[in-house]
């Protein structure tokens, strides 16, 4: 590889490669550029007729057989309106944490409405775009007129027990970390309980046959946090995260009541191939995790066979692809 500064030349001509992506040296100016009060150097341009045979090449390269040559974006879900959407509806959630006036029971309710309807618009458009595209590729069904609207419907007719469940997973994170000072602390600066709330909209929509939506929302909390939920996952009461860097939980994992969890830890899959029946809805792929339950950072624990007991504690760093019995204390790697 050529660093800065450097001229060469070379015979891979891999666009995936750094030496094959290089571009020409004649588009490097290593000239400085001196500003002084009576002179400012023109900034480099590259000469047009170059400019527009890249854009050119760039446009026939559109016409290959590339599976990422969908040109129907506009047929498809905006990633930006769909967070624009769920960052819409988390407020209802945590209303007095959110609100910028002050709330009391009078009007509490115009301002549920006033976040709440730009999330309806919002969510049924872009659900609507997402079951219309899968419908038109041929991966489903058509869906009624009104599908997407009730989908939303129900997702907002399930707040008050969504919120009785995070408040159980806000409650977890104040009760395990003797370092958090109140709950409040929790709601606004703890990226466990802003992943596992994004997991909890998403998996509601994901159980309601949403295509695309929910791992939108998903990787959206994935990037805010560092911890990576699929939609999928089936996740309990009471749930804790602590720090969460690295966390990763698969489709098809299974995770009881008061399960606490540190960073790094992986509940995850044996490397199977879509070809080979990895993909199948349905599949476990992933482990089934007991009630309380203690995973200690950087423990990987694979497989959809694998099963670990209520009441057990798996150490930093352990590897573990087997299934272990309730109040199982395991410490080190796996024999």
């Amino acid at each position: 590889m050529l660093w800065s500064g450097e001229r060469g030349t070379s015979d891979n001509n891999s666009a995936c490669s750094a030496d094959g992506a290089r571009l020409p040296p004649e588009v490097f100016d290593t000239t400085p550029a001196f500003v002084t009060e009576n002179l400012t150097m023109p900034p480099r341009i590259l000469p047009s007729a170059r400019l527009e045979a890249a854009i050119d090449a760039i446009t026939d390269s559109y016409d290959g057989p590339h599976e990422i040559n969908n040109l129907e974006s506009a047929a498809l879900p905006n990633r930006r309106a769909v967070i624009e959407a769920y960052q819409h509806f988390v407020p209802a959630l945590f209303m007095g944490f959110y609100s910028r006036r002050a709330l009391d029971r009078g009007n509490l309710r115009y301002s549920i409405s006033e976040t709440l309807y730009p999330a309806y618009e919002l969510f049924v458009d872009q659900i609507e775009r997402a079951v219309s595209y899968e419908a038109n590729v041929g991966r489903r069904a058509p869906q009624a007129a009104d599908w997407s609207e009730n989908v939303v419907v129900n997702l907002f007719s399930a707040v008050p027990s969504l919120r009785q469940c995070l408040n159980g997973d806000v409650l977890a994170a104040y009760d395990g970390d003797p370092a958090v000072q109140s709950v409040e602390e929790v709601v606004f600066s703890m990226p466990g309980p802003r992943a596992i709330t994004a997991h909890r909209v998403a998996h509601l929509l994901y159980d309601a046959g949403v295509p695309m939506i929910p791992r939108i929302i998903a990787e959206h909390a994935h990037g805010e946090t560092g911890i990576d939920i699929h939609a999928g996952a089936t996740i309990g009461e009471r749930f804790f995260i602590d720090h969460g860097t690295g966390v990763v939980i698969g489709e098809t994992t299974v995770i009881g009541n008061n399960v606490k969890l540190y960073q790094g830890v992986t509940l995850g899959a044996l490397s199977v191939s879509r070809h080979r029946g990895g993909g199948q809805r349905g599949v476990r792929r992933h482990p089934t995790i007991g009630d309380d339950v203690t995973i200690y950072s950087g423990a990987k624990i694979l497989g959809g066979d694998t099963v670990i007991g209520s009441g057990s504690v798996i150490g930093a760093n352990v590897w573990l692809m087997q299934s272990v019995p309730p109040g199982t204390k395991i410490m080190g790697r796996e024999e």
